[in-house]
């Protein structure tokens, strides 16, 4: 079973595409307004992160979701 560190290495890993030039990406950096993620690109992290740890991600936590810290916390809640 995963755990947060796992969580977090896979989303910085699928993240790296979007991290405009010059950002590092850590725990703290916001997907929206830092990354400049678009709506869709949520949804396909969403699908990736579905993906790679075969789990299912309701759409109604996402409104809660701002920082990649927030989006690993709370893959790591659903997996237990």
């Amino acid at each position: 079973m995963p755990d947060y560190n796992a969580f977090l290495a896979n989303i910085f890993e699928i993240l790296k595409p979007f991290a405009k030039q010059g950002i590092i990406l850590n725990e703290e950096s916001e997907l929206v307004t830092e990354l400049g993620l678009t709506s869709l690109q949520v949804m396909e992290l969403v699908e990736q992160l579905e993906d790679h740890f075969d789990m299912s991600i309701p759409l109604n936590i996402l409104p809660d979701i701002r920082t990649v810290h927030d989006l690993a916390l709370a893959l790591e809640k659903l997996e237990n």
